[in-house]
């Protein structure tokens, strides 16, 4: 070969290296700024916070940190003595208020009978008022009596949904005081995913597009669907002084970074997710790929955005 012919050959060469390297880069460009995806996703769980509607000592538990628990399932039962007594003494006073309306309106009725000669018209007015004010206690007395049925029921805290306990610090015999939590129930079948798209690739995402999800947890591909897009996020110059003035950062960088808005996406089988042996936790990673923009489906890199 001519030394002519090899100088061609490498000039040849050395421009496909370069148009490799430019469509290469530009891909990347793409990829990294315009693809619909992102590995920032984060798996998320409706949370129950358990609280006692009922103060007292603890005399049983039945669970323990991570127990798995179906609805209607007695976690703790606060001693009841207290709450028993307080419900006989509301049904004293009940039987009390009914006597009292009985003698009321025993009196009202027999003076409502009786000529102006016997009675003055102040005297009957009086004890028709009189009977109305027992009524009036009675009904007050039958609101107390449920309140007092109410807190003894409530001495047993039940589960609320079917899940799994977690973040209990509590044994038995300690004290526990109404509307302070106690410990968190994670509840079955509502995992579903925050994926933090930039907002640069939001113009790709809309509700209902099918996605692909890849936990980190064993690296698993499962079908998901977005749900919702997030319509803010904080931000930092919104806060104000005493003055109510915003304040404004005093410095700007030259370099802009895309920010994140949350997307939900929801898995559309959670069943076979738990069938393929993946423990889902909230708070586990995850990757997010949308699958409805077909054509572009090449470009979709499979490294970080």
């Amino acid at each position: 070969m001519s030394k002519s012919r090899q100088k061609v050959v490498k000039w040849v060469i050395t421009l496909c290296l370069v148009a490799v390297a430019v469509w290469c880069a530009i891909w990347l460009w793409k990829t990294y700024m315009y693809s619909p995806w992102t590995r920032d996703a984060r798996v998320r769980a409706e949370v129950i916070t358990l609280s006692p509607d009922v103060s007292g000592w603890v005399s049983e538990l039945n669970v323990a940190d991570t127990t798995r628990v179906k609805q209607g399932d007695v976690i703790l039962q606060i001693d009841q003595a207290r709450y028993a007594a307080a419900l006989a003494q509301a049904k004293a006073s009940l039987a009390s208020a009914k006597a009292t309306l009985r003698l009321k309106e025993h009196e009202a009725n027999r003076r409502s009978r009786l000529t102006n000669r016997a009675i003055s018209e102040e005297e009957r007015d009086s004890a028709r008022l009189e009977a109305e004010v027992a009524r009036a206690d009675v009904q007050q007395a039958e609101a107390a009596l449920q309140s007092a049925q109410l807190d003894l029921d409530r001495t047993q805290l039940t589960a609320p949904a079917d899940g799994s306990i977690l973040n209990m610090h509590l044994t038995q015999g300690n004290y526990v005081t109404a509307g302070t939590s106690v410990m968190a129930l994670i509840k079955d079948d509502s995992f579903y995913l925050s994926a933090y798209f930039q907002e640069t690739k939001l113009q790709h995402v809309r509700k209902g597009d099918p996605v692909q999800i890849t936990l980190m947890s064993g690296n698993k591909d499962f079908k998901g669907r977005v749900v919702g897009i997030g319509e803010g996020i904080a931000d930092d110059n919104t806060a104000t002084n005493a003055q109510q003035l915003p304040q404004v950062s005093a410095t700007f960088s030259w370099v802009r970074l895309a920010q994140r808005i949350p997307v939900r996406v929801e898995f559309d089988d959670i069943e076979a997710v738990r069938a393929s042996g993946v423990n889902l936790a909230a708070g586990m990673t995850a990757s997010v790929r949308l699958l409805s923009d077909i054509t572009d489906a090449e470009d979709i890199g499979h490294g970080a955005p």
